[in-house]
């Protein structure tokens, strides 16, 4: 039975406000990274750039620390999310498929983690880090990175195992395959989407985490770009151009990954969703 022409105009003109209330803020950064500084602070603002400059970009890149702070940012959300999906598919497929005390116990403990905010281990965190040498070391964001995103990706993997028979790994066992094999060679591959939308979501938490790398990192030279990039922003007067031009360059690491594995990412979470 077809829709009616009236819920069918209806349901575009939703899809096209919320298209339009998401992309038009992304497209005002870019437009705007390339327009004069006249243009940008004008009083009557243009979606549509009426000059070009790349003089925001040239500054970015020759007057501030900017490559420094993006660099550092790369390597922490790069090394968080490599560790993050190296803990999480093997501690998932435990709590999936192996029977030992307290796996129940231990699950929803694993889970609590979210009953939290972050906020309120950070002096903790801090003390313990300052004890064992931590402090203003790029190793300090990773540890916090990949704890807090380790709960998520458990509870999301396991899900995804949860949709595999059992049969198969039985097959696998009579093959004489151990457990380590049938991780890697049989359900790695089987919930590849389930691992995509994982690694998408940790690198975008340790990609914009602030609260952690604000206070633990203390040197400008190991700032990552969310804190460096607040030190653009003047007490007095801000440089709209450069900062419009960062945080163009920002979006691009993002973007690229989801280039590269956003159709796993969305698949994941549809077959997330029904399972």
């Amino acid at each position: 039975m077809s829709r009616p022409v009236g819920w069918t105009a209806a349901l575009l003109a939703c899809l096209a406000f919320f298209a339009a209330l998401v992309g038009l803020p992304f497209w005002w950064v870019l437009t705007g990274s390339v327009k004069l500084p006249q243009e940008i602070i004008a009083r009557v603002p243009t979606m549509i750039p009426h000059s070009f400059t790349l003089q925001h970009y040239q500054k970015l890149f020759s007057a501030s620390d900017y490559p420094v702070y993006l660099v550092n940012s790369l390597i922490v959300a790069a090394v968080s999310t490599m560790f993050t999906l190296l803990l999480a598919l093997p501690a998932a497929y435990a709590f999936f498929r192996l029977r030992f005390p307290g796996r129940a116990l231990f699950y929803r403990t694993i889970l609590l983690a979210y009953a939290f905010p972050s906020i309120v281990v950070l002096i903790p965190l801090f003390g313990l880090f300052a004890k064992v040498g931590l402090v203003d070391r790029l190793p300090a964001l990773i540890l916090v990175n990949v704890a807090f995103a380790l709960p998520f990706a458990i509870w999301m993997l396991r899900s995804f195992l949860a949709g595999i028979p059992k049969e198969i790994e039985e097959a696998a066992l009579m093959d004489g395959a151990s457990l380590l094999a049938i991780l890697r060679h049989v359900m790695i591959p089987l919930i590849a989407p389930g691992i995509a939308s994982v690694g998408i979501y940790a690198f975008i938490s340790a990609w914009t985490e602030y609260v952690f790398a604000s206070v633990l990192i203390l040197s400008d030279a190991k700032r990552t770009l969310p804190v460096g990039f607040s030190g653009i922003i003047g007490q007095y007067q801000i440089d709209w151009g450069l900062l419009l031009a960062g945080a163009s360059v920002a979006i691009i690491p993002v973007v690229a990954l989801f280039a590269l594995i956003g159709r796993g990412f969305v698949s994941g979470l549809t077959e997330g969703a029904v399972k």
